[in-house]
């Protein structure tokens, strides 16, 4: 669907001939001699790089839709990741390269939204912190629990994070999707 640039706004999609890329900042500028002009920030869905383009005023642009589907985690399976639509009860395999980012925060029966732009998953929605388990670190130091000092742990999905001195393997934690950060423990 084509729309003019004269309406865009802040997170939305465009299928535009470098790749799908969601609208982060724009800005009209009408200069005192010279036709008016968009200026944007855009943020490619796949890669996550950002691009800045400036297109004329009332420039017709291809608007992507994109889909968002709630759905489960159900196992992995060599490269992929299996999902399974809450509504239809479909089964989707998702290759390890779409999730990026996502992919460690995964464990088996986890919701997530899936951003789908035609046949293909662009993105992920985690929350904003998952509860996951260590499964190594080095063992907790007794009476040291102020001192801010920190270890890496693995946990069930191969994540390492780093955590506080006290955490053992087999405690339950909190980490920040975003940040990749210990919170607290579950």
């Amino acid at each position: 669907m084509a729309l003019s640039t004269n309406d865009l706004k802040n997170g939305m999609a465009l299928d535009l001939p470098e790749g799908l890329f969601s609208v982060v900042e724009f800005q009209h500028v009408k200069p005192g001699k010279g036709g008016a002009f968009v200026r944007t920030k855009l943020r490619n869905l796949r890669t996550k790089a950002v691009l800045e383009r400036t297109f004329r005023a009332d420039e017709r642009v291809e608007q992507a839709v994109i889909e968002k589907r709630d759905m489960q985690f159900l196992y992995r399976e060599g490269d992929n990741y299996v999902f399974m639509d809450n509504v239809s009860y479909d089964q989707t395999s998702v290759a390890d390269s779409a999730l990026r980012q996502a992919a460690p925060y995964l464990k088996e029966g986890d919701a997530a939204v899936l951003q789908w732009y035609r046949d293909e998953v662009v993105d992920v929605d985690l929350p904003a912190a998952v509860e996951l388990t260590v499964a190594e670190t080095e063992p907790g130091v007794q009476g040291d629990r102020v001192s801010g000092a920190r270890k890496p742990a693995t946990m069930e999905t191969g994540l390492v994070v780093q955590v506080p001195l006290f955490v053992n393997p087999g405690d339950r934690i909190k980490v920040d999707t975003r940040s990749g950060e210990y919170l607290t423990r579950a």
